[in-house]
């Protein structure tokens, strides 16, 4: 069964604690992850980016608040959190527009740079998704990918098990009034691709000079590659 009209259903429920849990989840980490992804576009030559997944629209916001020279597309399926970015980011000149990332409604070679936060785990098929993104994007643009990845079975191991299945959904039922959704994303963390295995789909979907970086106790990795 496709993950997509349940993981639809979610996402539009929660929209309006998103951002609040985000905040509380990460240890008020996650602006700065959101900055570094930012910054690995390297698009100061300006033209159309797209944010998939873009949610309540923060990384499509600060894309443009770092390049004022590019267009900005912030793409979600959830139209929910489309309603969210909107009243958030109305002020700014993004174009919002609701999509599946499996069949992007783009033509091929438009954007100068794809981004997305907490999209891939979210989908059946992460490599046909990343092979959407190549399409869509121009020669020469980079693709900057933000999402949980299993922590390593090391000495911190048990502490992070705890805390993903246990306080992450205590802290949904508290704040976002919704155990079940942050259960749910413990769950699609502990079972999404390793961070190099994710490394590998990026190349098979024909991204070079691939590279990653973890952050926050190595549960969190943003990955990066070039058309």
């Amino acid at each position: 069964m496709s993950k997509g009209p349940g993981v639809q259903k979610m996402f539009d429920a929660i929209a309006g604690r998103y951002d609040m849990m985000n905040r509380v989840m990460t240890l008020g980490q996650d602006q700065k992850w959101r900055k570094f992804v930012v910054k690995k576009t390297d698009v100061s030559r300006g033209g159309w980016v797209l944010d998939l997944a873009t949610g309540t629209g923060d990384i499509a916001a600060l894309m443009l608040d770092q390049y004022d020279t590019v267009k900005p597309v912030g793409a979600d399926f959830s139209i929910g959190m489309l309603e969210e970015a909107r009243r958030r980011f109305g002020e700014k000149s993004i174009a919002w527009q609701s999509c599946d990332a499996n069949r992007l409604p783009f033509f091929d070679g438009i954007f100068e740079a794809v981004t997305f936060g907490y999209l891939l785990r979210n989908v059946d098929d992460s490599l046909r998704v990343l092979r959407e993104v190549h399409r869509v994007m121009k020669p020469g643009g980079r693709v900057v990918c933000l999402d949980t990845t299993p922590p390593e079975r090391n000495l911190l191991y048990p502490f992070l098990r705890f805390y993903f299945r246990f306080c992450i959904p205590a802290l949904g039922r508290m704040i976002a009034d919704d155990e079940s959704a942050y259960a749910y994303l413990t769950g699609s963390t502990m079972e999404f691709h390793r961070a190099d295995k994710l490394a590998e789909l990026f190349r098979k979907a024909g991204f070079t000079r691939v590279g990653f970086k973890k952050f926050m106790f190595g549960t969190i990795a943003i990955h990066w590659g070039e058309k």
